[in-house]
């Protein structure tokens, strides 16, 4: 599939020059810090150097003092507190944290996380009978529970007080709970709205120490779980979500609790961790638990108070985690067939795929793979207790969520964010959805939207990649939705005569521009060996990232060509 490369707009030459003159570095970075909003010496202080200190007052929050004067009260009265959260990395991350934070002060305090396939998204009857039968007058949701309309109204009519900390877009209506903490809801006046799941937990523990007038320096230690699901949720890594994975990963590198250490230990994984080796190491092991058993078992690991308890987690998890390699591929496969074998799929801007064998704990990752192959909002489903269910997933710049809410007079139940989201309906109402999916999107997404977009920063000479102008760069991270690494194009590059490929269909190369083959840069390319066969000989232009390699015990800086273009 042939990408669309869209250069960035430049900045104002002028402001380059003068913030160059400022920060004493080279004015193309001044250039990337200005298209990323930061055009003053402060605020590329603000944005070099966070500050724990400038975290927004968690009071800010809507029902925020509600929330922790019903905990307080709780806590002076004995009740039993319930931690309620979703199966998903962000939800246990934050069931985790809120969790181990009220435990070392409280012992009447216990964690719900509902079965994937009996209970499906979010709270659930049998959850709340559980906590009615168990005597929990306070559940604390987590990640969930922004639309649990008719549930917190059962939990009312057996007497029991739910406060919601949650992320998602709210509904026309706020459920009557006890307090609603969500920075989305129209009525919240939070200044950042981008928060993760756990991040909302982060900021209740955060206004409870505030309010026992506690040693505000805790914080420190649950930031390992913030960082974690900031990275996994795919939330904007801007404003405060910035300032709090900065933090959290050096304290994932310097002292993470030992459930993270014992993930890190199973997965093999040594040196400095970054968003990234959350996302494809830490995050899939974590998620693991939930889509082939149960999400408890995560929230036990990432709770566990020594190394040795949470290694016994970790290597059931890791276990889990390669059975769902193996229903990746497996269904990914038969997803592929069903769309070779459909005569019309090609006329379609949507991929709507169900099979009611697919396992329903995948189904999200299969559609992220699909739109690797096919780029188009895609939606996976299959059945579960009686329904059918699944994930959606979106291209760049189409909001998923809306088109799926166009179709909410077919669904049972639906929740997500632009990018990313869920979804039931009884199997009957199977054919209408696809086709009014269909509809909505061909009526509402955009020609480019369906082409891959590669948005390149900025224009970039081999020669000018030197370790001081990467030293800067670096101090961009951490990387990630809002703040990516910055792509650079180089025009007119030639490999210097080592182009192969090497693993599965991954190009290798060294190369070299303006003939100065002094200047030349080992550089790969995953997934495009295809290229190998055209550019000897040729000049060709290439988009990258440039990032370190350590092999042997030596740290060099490497081109990740992320796109080829040959005349």
């Amino acid at each position: 599939m042939k990408n669309r490369w869209v250069l960035k707009s430049k900045a104002d030459e002028q402001q380059i020059q003068k913030l160059a003159t400022e920060l004493n570095i080279n004015p193309l970075l001044t250039s990337l810090l200005i298209q990323r909003g930061h055009n003053s010496f402060e605020k590329a202080k603000l944005f070099f150097r966070p500050s724990l200190s400038l975290l927004h007052d968690p009071f800010l929050m809507k029902d925020m003092e509600i929330a922790v004067t019903r905990i307080e009260q709780a806590i002076k009265t004995g009740e039993k507190i319930l931690i309620y959260g979703d199966y998903d990395v962000d939800g246990t991350t934050a069931v985790s944290l809120v969790y181990t934070f009220l435990i070392k002060r409280y012992p009447n305090v216990d964690f719900y996380i509902p079965d994937r396939y009996k209970e499906g998204y979010g709270i659930s009857s049998k959850g709340i009978e559980w906590a009615a039968e168990n005597d929990f007058k306070l559940i604390i949701a987590l990640d969930c529970g922004i639309k649990a309309i008719d549930k917190v109204n059962e939990a009312n009519n057996l007497g029991i007080d739910f406060i919601i900390c949650d992320h998602h877009r709210p509904g026309e209506n706020i459920p009557d709970a006890y307090a609603v903490l969500d920075p989305k809801r129209p009525d919240c006046n939070y200044p950042f709205k981008e928060l993760s799941g756990c991040g909302v937990g982060f900021k209740l523990i955060h206004a409870l120490l505030i309010a026992s007038k506690g040693d505000e320096s805790e914080l420190d230690e649950y930031l390992d779980l913030v960082v974690v699901s900031i990275a996994a949720d795919i939330v904007s890594i801007t404003g405060e979500n910035r300032t709090l994975a900065y933090f959290g990963l050096k304290r994932l590198n310097s002292s993470p609790r030992p459930g993270i250490r014992a993930i890190l230990h199973v997965s093999k994984s040594s040196g400095e961790l970054n968003i990234s080796d959350i996302v494809f190491t830490i995050a899939p092991r974590i998620n693991a638990a939930g889509r082939i058993e149960s999400g408890r078992q995560a929230v036990e690991l990432l709770v566990s108070p020594n190394f040795d308890e949470a290694l016994h987690h970790a290597l059931e998890i890791d276990t889990k985690n390669t059975k769902r390699k193996g229903l990746n591929e497996k269904i990914t496969k038969e997803a592929l067939e069903l769309i070779n074998n459909d005569p019309n799929f090609s006329s379609r801007k949507t991929t709507v795929l169900f099979n009611p064998k697919w396992h329903k704990g995948v189904i999200g990752i299969v559609a992220s793979k699909l739109i690797d192959e096919y780029y188009r909002p895609t939606v996976i489903l299959t059945s579960s207790e009686g329904m059918i269910s699944g994930s959606a997933r979106s291209v760049k710049d189409f909001d998923v969520y809306n088109a799926i809410e166009s179709c909410s007079d077919l669904l049972d139940q639906f929740g997500g964010h632009m990018y990313a989201a869920g979804l039931a309906m009884k199997e009957q109402k199977f054919n209408e959805f696809k086709e009014r999916f269909e509809s909505v999107v061909s009526d509402t997404i955009e020609e480019r939207m369906l082409v891959r977009e590669i948005e390149i920063d900025h224009v970039l000479s081999l020669g000018d990649i030197n370790p001081s102008f990467f030293n800067v760069l670096k101090q961009f991270e951490p990387f990630g939705p809002g703040n990516m690494a910055p792509i650079f194009k180089a025009e007119e590059v030639y490999d210097k005569g080592r182009a192969r490929i090497v693993g599965n269909n991954h190009l290798k190369m060294q190369l070299i521009q303006n003939g100065n083959s002094r200047v030349a840069f080992d550089s790969i390319g995953f997934n495009l060996g295809s290229f190998s066969n055209q550019i000897p000989g040729k000049s060709f232009d290439v988009c990258f990232n440039i990032e370190e390699n350590r092999y042997n015990g030596r740290t060099s800086l490497q081109l990740n060509i992320k796109d080829i273009s040959v005349e």
